[in-house]
């Protein structure tokens, strides 16, 4: 009876540790433990001299609440790379039958080209361009005071776009 329930528990064990684990809609293999986040350059015509540090720790950061991969400098079970390719700030001319939008707004885009190379299944891997914009309009103040916040909100949704297609294969 013994034996029984031993053989049980281990071909239990065994079918969870082939599971893949699923957390915040993400669905990581469960053999997937560690991922390497590497710097992400800003390559953009306007260059912004704190954007890459930001966004590279920003999904760092995502990864690190969002899953349970542990961030390794070397030998991860997958990477990340990639480079900030446009940060570009136009006029916005929208207007609809309702209300006109104010002719002071503007929009800000960023835009990030990733990498993201799996180790563990090379099908998973994947080279992307992401971009996402905020609109804005400068009413009593100018974009430096305007720009630390509409770049966290940017960066809040281009590292959820890059997890989800990393880790939600959406």
């Amino acid at each position: 009876m013994m034996k029984k329930i031993v053989v049980l528990l281990a071909v239990i064990a065994g079918l969870f540790n082939s599971c893949t684990v699923k957390l915040n809609g993400a669905s990581i293999p469960a053999e997937m433990k560690t991922i390497n986040i590497l710097f992400f350059e800003n390559n953009a015509p306007l260059v912004i001299p704190y954007l890459s540090q930001q966004f590279t720790e920003d999904l760092k950061t995502r990864i690190r609440n969002q899953s349970r991969l542990s961030l390794s400098q070397t030998d991860a079970d997958a990477t990340m790379e990639g480079r900030i390719t446009g940060y570009d700030i136009k006029p916005v001319s929208l207007a609809d039958n309702r209300q006109q939008l104010n002719t002071g707004a503007s929009r800000l885009t960023i835009t990030i080209s990733v990498k993201y190379t799996n180790n563990l299944n090379e099908k998973q891997s994947f080279e992307e361009s992401f971009s996402r914009y905020k609109d804005f309009t400068l009413t009593g103040s100018n974009l430096e005071a305007q720009q630390p916040q509409l770049i966290k909100d940017i960066n809040a949704q281009l590292t959820e776009d890059v997890f989800n297609r990393a880790f939600a294969q959406w």
